[in-house]
């Protein structure tokens, strides 16, 4: 299932980035936001903007918080 790009690159790369670590996007285009990410175990929330103050910022929030999730360890064990 294709998703629509993000406009900003920055954003888009960490938006891929969240998805490769299983990470799902859900499109909402309400208000400022573009949509959601959601982690794997459905307990973390990020929420991506349309327009940023400054997309590479953004971009760092993102992957820090994928990074960050403490959730990982739960979804891989559940896995099992």
């Amino acid at each position: 299932m294709s998703r629509p790009r993000h406009p900003k690159k920055h954003v888009e790369a960490a938006i891929r980035y969240a998805e490769q670590q299983g990470w799902t996007v859900e499109i909402s285009r309400r208000g400022h936001a573009w949509g959601k990410l959601r982690c794997p175990a459905e307990r973390c929330l990020i929420v991506v903007y349309s327009t940023p103050r400054s997309e590479e910022n953004h971009a760092r929030h993102i992957r820090r918080q994928v990074d960050n999730c403490p959730h990982v360890d739960l979804w891989s064990e559940e896995d099992l």
